[in-house]
């Protein structure tokens, strides 16, 4: 038997690097996988050599693919792709087929094979969901049209892709075949997606339904079940001739609905995405940098910014002309076509599983990794263009209208708010506190009790219709987490919390991950405000401004115990003070002195 040393100081170093990469690309605004690979290929072998690809690394890493494949496949619900249906449907398919084809030609135009071709072509057609999700939540563009446009098109697309490699994969084990060879190949994946599809649909259910009854039936038990399914799914792609990883994505279809019960299924998700993501994928990213070969920018850049231009191109024209016929507008398509040129994941899975099994060399792998990073980098400013176009005229759809605004903690400053707030949109608040309930439903406002870090508490008041949640509890530490959940799990595209003074420089950092900004752009004494605003002891002023500031600004300016509340504009409409927020020439500040 071969000896086996793991390399602790190795694995730590990459583990290290893969975080410090991951933290910084998320700052920029960019998924973490970007910042993975891009941390490899300059600490890897290639240019500085300060991480190595050893045995423990390569292992954690296959392992790592399996697993990110079963959480995307956990994470694609089919029950999404009806809020695009038509539009989204086409979109994917042309934003895969016209960069497909475009990356094809343009390998075999530089001598590549037929083959290398394909795999090129699958790698240009895909789009990266998880880039997405964070710049359309950064864009405020969660409601929109175009985003369940996107989100379809990113699910059809991916699993297009993974259909076509399961193919290609089939061909290139075979070699030269003949038809009867071909017939045996089809027939082996067919009997594969029936098999696994059956499993999914009959087996499942009943063995999670069984399992349920154990006594010792929790999240750590059912969390083993699902490594357990995904590792057998994975033998069976393998026993059909196909990649494992097909397997594993099969797996994660159907593990979702199917294996464990709901009142779990939250914690579960959890813990499988801190252990594929934020563990065992960071690794296969960081080493999927060390292959790559920086030389192909002297030797192969023609090539290089060819198939760029391609990828970039190739996904806007081809979602624009197969968008015609939906009758929503050549313009939405190029905007639609902008944000789905991210690639992501199963782009560099595919082309990995390529260079590891000799259909690409490390010149193709490399040229397809750094069209990764920068067809990515495109799409928050190309997205962000189109979009401002669309709103410049009138043309941006919003789907299900968001409206109102949700309090968390009933105090002296969250009902002045919502004084201001009442007579032009619906306020309700959330307080843990029944007499506190009563007594804010007898001053007429809707008011529910529960805990607003539960995610059914949420739910039960509606908040995945609403605008604007704020987080205005004494608790600095719950306001943020309560805001995260808003945020992240509801799609609230407006969320505010207020921050203690003593919290307030690590509360900001915190709430730059989570699109989330601070009420009155400064960390306050809550105590003094609460015992002022109950006593009446404050005057209410207004100042206008001038010329254009911002919020921060603002404050810094006024060094007088002040509390900035409402914006007013020229036409007498009211908005949150908060940080971020950029007051215009004119318009009026209404604050507590």
């Amino acid at each position: 038997m071969e000896d086996f040393h793991l390399n602790i100081l190795n694995l730590l170093a990459v583990l290290s690097a893969a975080w410090v990469g991951g933290v910084a690309a998320r700052r920029l605004g960019y998924p973490a996988i970007l910042g993975e690979l891009v941390i490899g290929i300059l600490l890897g072998p290639g240019l500085l050599g300060i991480l190595e690809l050893t045995v423990t690394i390569k292992v954690l890493s296959e392992v790592g693919i399996l697993l990110l494949m079963v959480y995307i496949g956990i994470e694609i619900d089919f029950k999404d792709l009806k809020k695009a249906s038509w539009p989204g449907f086409l979109a994917s398919i042309g934003g895969f087929v016209v960069p497909f084809v475009l990356g094809y030609y343009s390998t075999i135009f530089f001598g590549g094979d037929a083959m290398a071709g394909m795999f090129v072509g699958m790698a240009v057609g895909v789009t990266s969901l998880a880039t997405k999700s964070r710049i359309l939540v950064d864009l405020k563009l969660l409601n929109t049209r175009i985003a369940y446009v996107l989100m379809a098109g990113a699910l059809i697309s991916d699993t297009l892709a993974l259909l076509i490699f399961a193919g290609i994969l089939s061909a290139a084990a075979m070699g030269e075949f003949d038809a009867s060879g071909l017939l045996i190949v089809a027939l082996k994946a067919i009997a594969f997606f029936a098999v696994t599809i059956a499993i999914g649909l009959f087996v499942l259910p009943r063995v999670g339904a069984y399992l349920s009854k154990f006594k010792s039936a929790n999240s750590t038990f059912f969390f083993t079940i699902i490594i357990i399914v995904a590792l057998a799914y994975a033998e069976l792609a393998e026993l059909a001739g196909m990649h494992s990883i097909l397997g594993a994505f099969m797996a994660g279809l159907f593990i979702k609905d199917n294996l464990f019960p709901k009142k779990i299924s939250k914690e579960l998700h959890k813990a499988f995405y801190d252990v594929s993501i934020g563990f065992m994928a960071p690794i296969f990213f960081v080493s999927a940098g060390f292959m790559v070969n920086l030389n192909v920018f002297q030797t192969d850049l023609p090539m290089l910014l060819t198939i760029i231009f391609m990828a970039i191109i190739g996904k806007i024209i081809g979602a624009a002309l197969f968008y015609l016929p939906t009758g929503l507008g050549w313009r939405e398509g190029v905007t639609v076509g902008a944000g789905m040129n991210g690639r992501g994941a199963v782009e560099i899975i595919i082309a990995g599983i390529g260079l590891e099994m000799g259909i690409i060399d490390q010149k193709i792998f490399s040229i397809l990794v750094f069209m990764a990073i920068l067809t990515t980098m495109t799409v928050p400013f190309l997205l962000k263009w189109c979009t401002d176009w669309l709103r410049r005229r009138n043309e941006l759809v919003m789907m299900n209208k968001r409206e109102g605004i949700l309090i968390l903690g009933v105090n002296p400053i969250s009902l002045l708010i919502a004084d201001y707030f009442k007579a032009h949109t619906k306020v309700a608040f959330i307080d843990a506190n029944q007499d506190i309930v009563l007594e804010t439903q007898e001053k007429g406002y809707t008011c529910y009790q529960g805990n607003a870090l539960e995610e059914d508490t949420l739910k039960e008041v509606q908040t995945q219709v609403v605008d604007t949640f704020i987080a205005a509890t004494a608790n600095t530490e719950v306001n943020i987490l309560a805001a995260q959940l808003a945020t992240e799990t509801f799609q609230v595209p407006n969320t505010h919390v207020i921050l203690s003074k003593s919290n307030y420089i690590a509360g900001i950092d915190i709430l730059e991950m989570s699109n989330t900004s601070s009420l009155f752009a400064s960390g306050i004494d809550l105590n003094h405000w609460f015992t002022k605003i109950s006593n009446a002891d404050y005057s209410e002023e207004t100042e206008t401004v001038t010329e254009a500031t911002n919020s921060r600004t603002w404050m810094k300016n006024h060094k007088s115990e002040v509390l900035p509340l409402i914006i007013k504009n020229t036409n007498g409409n009211f908005r949150l003070f908060h940080f971020g927020e950029t007051i215009e020439a004119n318009e009026e500040v209404l604050f507590l002195n």
